[in-house]
């Protein structure tokens, strides 16, 4: 993509997101070349869901001082004090039982990220997360989980749902939030990120719609992505 064209991206997104929403640039499968012309385009928070490619992004673009990295991706536990280390907030924390251990991590480390707690507030066998039930009956545990910081929710609408159907799930979302006084909702991605902002998303993940299709992959169809990752 050229410099132009991503130029033309950013604007069209400012003039249509609200001053609420925030962009996360899924950075995913693009080079740390394309990273690099986003931010010299104004753009400084980035979406990563592989620590490998991560890690090797951020070393290629550590000249560029410090950048605000998001992992998105399904968190697994041997890879938890890495992503702690590379990543100031992680959106992903679907489980009890991670939170604990990011939590005995993040001590260890002296680290103080923010964190979203992944919900699944309809049925999908492609995601995992808390269903609302779940995610009530964990949070007294959930609120407490110093040094980590519980900052909001974040959910992904499944393959096949209506443009209604993807908003009701992004209010509930929304509700769920309000109610335990959470107030980032990273919710939308290239597919569907109009409903969530509607719905008052405060992160769209976007990869597709900024970047143009990643490198080796195919068409997309509805909601851009089965898994976390736009």
């Amino acid at each position: 993509m050229t410099t132009a064209d991503l130029a033309a991206r950013l604007v069209e997104l400012a003039a249509r997101l609200p001053a609420a929403t925030r962009l996360l640039a899924v950075s995913k499968g693009q080079d740390a070349a394309a990273i690099r012309q986003a931010v010299a385009l104004g753009q400084r928070s980035f979406g990563e869901s592989r620590l490998q490619e991560a890690q090797a992004k951020q070393e290629q673009l550590a000249d560029l001082g410090p950048l605000d990295w998001h992992f998105i991706g399904r968190l697994q536990a041997n890879k938890a004090r890495g992503v702690l280390r590379h990543f100031g907030t992680i959106h992903s924390l679907d489980s009890l039982e991670l939170a604990r251990r990011l939590q005995r991590i993040a001590a260890e480390e002296g680290l103080a990220p923010a964190v979203l707690f992944q919900l699944k507030l309809r049925p999908d066998p492609a995601k995992t997360g808390f269903s609302a039930a779940e995610f009530r009956q964990a949070w007294p545990e959930l609120r407490q989980l110093a040094p980590l910081r519980p900052v909001g929710l974040m959910t992904i609408a499944p393959r096949g749902l209506s443009a209604a159907e993807r908003k009701q799930l992004f209010l509930d979302c929304a509700d769920l939030a309000a109610e335990h006084g959470l107030v980032e909702l990273s919710m939308g991605m290239s597919g569907d990120w109009p409903e969530a902002v509607a719905a008052g998303s405060t992160w769209v993940r976007l990869g597709t719609t900024l970047f143009g299709t990643r490198p080796g992959a195919g068409p997309v169809l509805g909601p851009e992505a089965p898994t976390n990752t736009p």
